[in-house]
């Protein structure tokens, strides 16, 4: 709040702002106390879901990448121009809308010309931004840390106009950071990883289970510490790994090989895969149907399920991107209007199509009623004439 809309408020009588909560600890960066959770790193979760999982990249891709080529309303050309022009290789909203996704908060550096007009968007990577709170406890600056380097980017500049845009997704528990998809996923994450690092395991060794080297001397006696190791190394040089699958095994006396059987349920961890991936999609707003998981019959077919994603997933999430950027970038904008444009939408024609028949179907309204219902401006003034 600038000095003059301070001296406003006070002359006015303005109620006080309730004081915010300051915690040190990121909201990303949490422990349930001893055995419980393991700490969330969000460094390493990306790492382990975007980078390594195949589902939750899909799952992130899909949303972000649809929010970013979906079709805008009309409105002025100059901000269209801004959300639409990429800044250093990244697209502002597909980039924002991940940011989401994965961490809870999305930052947008405006930067400015000589004459404090905006002439670029740059969302910063959010686990390097820091909320620096006033002594009410709201955010003042924003501390941007980086390679050793801490800048500070005040919440406003000498004209009162922004210099960042922090949107971010609810959270219950705390005042100054949102909540991530990712957190909810990351148990999911880990528990498909190790399905699939389990699989591999497997394979390497011809799927067969393992088994144990029993040694059955007449006298009781056990092997000395020397035969034990150098039994150890000719198993594993000799028959580990995928090249050795079938190989026959030499024993000596005493020596036999007793195989140790895995129940049918231990082995199914395709289903334990399949399960997994369904919690990840479920935790990224994705139908599973989507990113062809096999067993999945939620929808009817894939073009419901396409549209259950846009009206659960990416039409909530890009009007809270756009509504954000509009009300951000208001002191250079005060008119212009950010939303998606629902009838260049393929997967709502068929929603669009339905609501015109019941619309052209009601000899009850006027054409003027029935543009009104259907979002179109009257005939007057897309006739340019004046009512």
């Amino acid at each position: 709040m600038s000095f003059i809309d301070r001296l406003v408020a006070a002359f006015k009588g303005e109620t006080a702002r309730v004081p915010l909560a300051r915690g040190a600890a990121s909201p990303w960066f949490f422990a349930e106390g001893p055995g419980g959770r393991a700490p969330f790193e969000y460094s390493g979760a990306v790492r382990r879901a975007y980078l390594e999982n195949p589902v939750a990249q899909r799952a992130v891709r899909l949303v972000a990448e649809g929010i970013s080529e979906a079709p805008l309303l009309p409105t002025d050309p100059a901000l269209l121009a801004l959300i639409r022009e990429t800044s250093a290789g990244q697209a502002l909203l597909e980039t924002l809308a991940a940011h989401l996704l994965l961490h809870g908060n999305a930052y947008v550096q405006v930067l400015k010309d000589a004459r404090g007009k905006p002439v670029e968007l740059f969302a910063l990577r959010p686990e390097r931004v820091s909320v620096i709170a006033g002594t009410d406890g709201w955010p003042s600056a924003y501390g941007y840390a980086v390679a050793g380097r801490q800048l500070t980017i005040p919440v406003l500049d000498e004209d009162a106009s922004p210099n960042l845009i922090h949107v971010r997704h609810f959270h219950p528990v705390d005042d100054h950071y949102g909540a991530g998809c990712l957190a909810a996923a990351d148990e999911a994450v880990a528990i498909h990883n190790a399905a699939a690092e389990w699989n591999r395991q497997l394979l390497e060794n011809a799927a067969r289970p393992s088994g144990a080297l029993v040694y059955d001397a007449d006298d009781g006696a056990t092997l000395t510490p020397d035969q034990f190791d150098r039994l150890k190394d000719e198993l594993t040089r000799a028959f580990a790994g995928s090249g050795n699958a079938g190989r026959p095994m030499l024993l000596e006396g005493g020596l036999k090989w007793q195989a140790m059987a895995m129940s049918p349920a231990d082995m199914d961890f395709a289903e334990l895969k399949a399960a997994a991936a369904r919690d990840i999609a479920l935790a990224f707003g994705v139908p599973p149907m989507l990113l062809g998981l096999p067993g999945d019959s939620t929808y009817a077919n894939y073009r419901e399920a396409n549209r259950a994603l846009w009206r659960l997933t990416l039409l909530p999430l890009s009007a809270k991107i756009l509504a954000a950027l509009c009300e951000g970038l208001s002191p250079w904008f005060p008119e212009a209007n950010l939303a998606i444009d629902l009838d260049r939408v393929p997967a709502l024609a068929e929603d669009r199509e339905r609501l015109w028949a019941q619309v052209s179907g009601a000899n009850f309204l006027d054409d003027d009623e029935k543009r009104a219902m259907l979002g179109l401006p009257d005939r007057d003034r897309r006739e340019g004439n004046k009512p």
